[in-house]
C-alpha cells in the first residue's frame, strides 16, 4: 500500500456502501439488481487504478 490514493479509494468505497445501506434500510424490499449495482459500484471503485 505505497500508493497514496489507496486510502482515498477505500474512503470513497465506504461512503458508497454507507449511502447504499442507508437507502436500502429505509425500504422493506430491495431488489437483487439494486444490491448487485451497489456491489459493482464498489468493485469498480476499488479496482480502478489511479482514479481512471
Amino acid at each position: 500500500m505505497t500508493d497514496t490514493k489507496e486510502p482515498l479509494v477505500v474512503e470513497e468505497a465506504l461512503k458508497i456502501i454507507d449511502q447504499g445501506l442507508t437507502d436500502m434500510h429505509q425500504r422493506e424490499l430491495v431488489s437483487t439488481n439494486e444490491v448487485a449495482d451497489l456491489l459493482l459500484d464498489v468493485r469498480t471503485l476499488l479496482t480502478t487504478k489511479n482514479g481512471d
